[in-house]
């Protein structure tokens, strides 16, 4: 099959800048917060941060050759093979912090959990593309896709990992809401929703408890289930206006902030470089985001629609419930900011997210 130029003369250089942009953000911030508080691990945490970005790079080129159709085709192969390793997760998996979410592959520890995002997206895009009609799907219609997003749920919530558990399902009501509801479906959900969630409290687990609770008040324990987020809103709040510098956040340096690296890494960023900064980032990520739902806008094929939407969904999501725990605003449930906190999983999963942007944006022509 001979390459099509056009493809490259409808590269979306917009959405590669603004990843580039996100990339650097993250690299330049993961080397400060990991400078100071880990032992000898700067070089270590971001030279492997380098190489998941440059694995992220190659998954992302991958996503974005082959025509996204071909992402149809194969979407009950992607969804069976993650949820197999799923599976695997919870008879081999490598268990650290108390849950067990990795896989280990010599060197390489993956985090299926990561790639169901993946799974979720591309399996109700083929389903919801086939039956997207002006009224509104069914209850009876809307029993299939639950099911397909019930699995990998029930699957990630028992490692224990509610965080991305809650990932997959507001990123499967997202795209549930784009190809519409019946408006008696949607009110019966609402209504049954609205009454379990409530009773919601009596299936988490303890620690998931206190997390909900530190939320509400921080200061019932400060030096226990409290002491992230009240380290961290200190960090923010001391940044000010423009910050205290590169390398000078002392939140950071002193070791006082948890999770830097990782979760509360946003909050490194935040205290160097203060509201500007903060503000120009969050604006990148909003950009990032507007640009996916405008490819899917564009698109006049119901699966790159609701394909791009899923992966601007995920990205939203992530993005949101990640700035609201470190600034206070939602419960701590272990949240990676997409291409900025550390993790060669989260990497790979929104590098792909990028590539079915870039697939379907390279790809408007060919519909027209």
């Amino acid at each position: 099959m001979m390459f099509d130029r056009r493809l490259i003369q409808h590269f979306d250089w917009g959405l590669m800048l603004l990843t580039l942009m996100i990339c650097f953000i993250g690299l330049m911030t993961l080397h400060s917060a990991v400078s100071a508080g880990l032992d000898g691990g700067d070089q270590a945490y971001f030279m492997r941060q380098m190489v998941w970005y440059g694995a992220g790079l190659v998954a992302m080129t991958a996503v974005m050759v082959f025509d996204y159709r071909n992402i149809d085709r194969w979407s009950y192969v992607i969804y069976g093979g993650i949820m197999v390793l799923l599976i695997c997760v919870l008879f081999f998996g490598k268990t650290a912090g108390g849950s067990r979410r990795w896989l280990v592959f010599g060197p390489v520890s993956l985090q299926p959990s990561e790639l169901a995002k993946i799974a979720v997206i591309v399996i109700l895009s083929r389903y919801y593309s086939r039956r997207v009609k002006p009224g509104g799907f069914t209850l009876r219609e809307l029993i299939y896709p639950a099911l397909l997003t019930i699995i990998p749920f029930g699957l990630i919530v028992e490692q224990p990992d509610l965080g991305t558990g809650l990932t997959v399902l507001l990123i499967s009501g997202s795209m549930t809401l784009l190809v519409k509801v019946e408006r008696r479906t949607f009110l019966f959900l609402g209504g049954i929703g609205a009454i379990a969630f409530p009773l919601v409290w009596f299936f988490l687990k303890e620690y998931q408890q206190q997390r909900i609770l530190t939320f509400l008040d921080p200061n019932r324990d400060p030096l226990g289930a409290g002491y992230h987020i009240i380290q961290s809103k200190i960090a923010i709040g001391s940044g000010m206006i423009a910050g205290k510098g590169f390398l000078k956040g002392t939140q950071n340096t002193l070791s006082f902030l948890p999770e830097q690296h990782t979760d509360f890494i946003f909050s490194v960023l935040a205290e160097e470089w203060g509201f500007i900064g903060a503000s120009l980032s969050v604006l990148i990520f909003l950009t990032l985001i507007i640009w996916g739902l405008n490819i899917a806008y564009r698109c006049k094929d119901p699966f790159g629609t609701i394909l791009s939407f899923g992966a601007a969904a995920l990205i939203f999501w992530q993005t949101f419930i990640n700035l609201g725990m470190v600034m206070g605003l939602l419960p701590v449930v272990g949240m990676p900011l997409p291409l900025i906190s550390y993790g060669g999983s989260s990497v790979l999963t929104i590098m792909i997210c990028i590539g079915m942007l870039m697939n379907v944006s390279m790809r408007q022509f060919s519909a027209d």
